[in-house]
């Protein structure tokens, strides 16, 4: 149930993205704003987390002694593991895929591993702490809300909880505010000058929110790997002190100390990605080879030619955060439905009309709602998605191209 990733290889895309910038524009440069996704965790050592070397475009670094990143995907802590666990002070609740929660499986199962490193953060709270040489990491409100045990109101660790259970409170990184500064720069960096603020790391999904969340009245929808519905707070909310573990909807602190009401799934993309393994595997199996992108399209277009589809997908085959063992199912089959056009077109309204059912239309009501603006690369690439959003909310619609976190995480700097 294990999710890691290799963090050489993502700061080496990263390196790759930035060293394909134009020079001149680079060296203009005066503040960085990072963003990444949620959740996730690396641990490193603090004097050997990277090594600065000359690369064609100027000084940039490379991971030495560091762990994989373990994302937020990670699903080895199961609902027993995370009830084992102590009851975090925090008006989030835990879920397998946070921080704490990882560092905990390790601490139970693997303690010999956290004695390897004396520092913890997310993907993007470790770029901050390389760019600025920083001694003890440092990380937004919003990270550390996602990795649990976390007090948003006193903006603190449950240090109290988490020692009393021999967990590793020195790997816990500080805190600090969303768009504060966390350090300067301490070479110059494929062109960027030395000195260049670096803004504290900020969360992937409300940095694409602010990226185009101009009104009150408006919700997101974002669908990408995953899937979320938001809508903004009324200034002066404050969540509960304790989380309703099986509320579909979570308060994310946002900026300036407003909050976020989030349906957030965790079944987006990733649920038609595996969908379309499974056609590939089917092939397969049948002897013939056929590329997973010319499926894509193959099965998009088959459902454009299908404009409804009797058949029921509930298509939840990654559970929920607030009901982890639930599993997905089709109902509703007849021999009428079973052509690819047909599935695909059901799925698709799945997905949406699950995140729907997260955060019904009654309460967006509730809450003003006059429009929904649609982003993410699953929506931006699946035109029936599209018509799927548009048939079960009641709302104009609107789609914007700028709609990107890391749009949002400059707009912050």
């Amino acid at each position: 149930q294990g999710m890691e990733q290799n963090v050489r290889r993502i700061i080496k895309a990263l390196n790759e993205c930035l060293a394909a910038l134009p020079q001149q524009q680079l060296q203009r440069v005066t503040h960085i704003g990072i963003s990444g996704q949620m959740h996730g965790i690396v641990f490193w050592k603090k004097d050997k987390g990277c090594k600065w070397t000359e690369g064609g475009t100027g000084p940039t670094f490379e991971p030495e002694e560091v762990s994989h990143l373990i994302t937020w995907q990670d699903g080895r802590c199961s609902p027993t593991f995370l009830s084992s666990l102590p009851l975090p002070q925090s008006h989030i609740s835990l879920a397998t895929g946070f921080g704490c929660a990882t560092a905990f499986w390790y601490l139970k199962k693997s303690p010999d591993f956290l004695k390897s490193y004396d520092a913890a953060g997310t993907i993007h709270d470790y770029v901050v702490a390389m760019l600025c040489d920083l001694k003890k990491p440092l990380m937004s409100v919003q990270n550390a809300a996602s990795w649990g045990y976390f007090n948003c109101t006193n903006k603190s660790w449950n240090t109290d909880i988490l020692e009393k259970s021999g967990f590793p409170v020195h790997l816990l990184p500080e805190v600090g505010d969303p768009g504060s500064i966390a350090g300067t720069t301490v070479c110059a960096w494929h062109g960027i000058p030395k000195g260049a603020k670096v803004g504290v790391a900020l969360g992937d999904f409300q940095c694409s929110v602010y990226s185009c969340l101009t009104e009150k009245t408006d919700a997101v929808l974002n669908i990408s790997t995953s899937a979320q519905l938001t809508i903004s707070m009324p200034l002066g909310f404050q969540p509960p002190e304790t989380p309703d573990p099986s509320s579909a909807v979570t308060y994310f602190p946002y900026f300036s100390g407003d909050y976020l009401a989030v349906a957030a799934s965790l079944n987006g993309g990733n649920v038609l990605a595996a969908f379309v393994d499974m056609v590939a595997q089917w092939t397969e199996e049948l002897g013939l080879q056929v590329q997973e992108s010319a499926i894509y399209t193959k099965i998009i277009n088959a459902a454009l030619a299908q404009n409804d589809s009797k058949l029921s997908v509930h298509p939840t085959v990654f559970g929920e955060r607030h009901s982890p063992e639930q599993l997905a199912s089709v109902t509703n089959i007849a021999v009428s439905d079973l052509s690819l056009g047909h599935i695909t077109r059901a799925l698709c309204r799945g997905v949406v009309e699950n995140l729907c059912s997260m955060l019904p239309v009654p309460r967006l009501l509730e809450a003003g709602v006059r429009r929904v603006l649609g982003s993410g690369s699953a929506l931006a690439r699946n035109q029936v998605l599209r018509q799927e959003v548009e048939r079960v909310f009641p709302f104009p619609v609107v789609y914007g191209k700028d709609v990107d976190a890391a749009v949002g995480a400059a707009m912050v700097m």
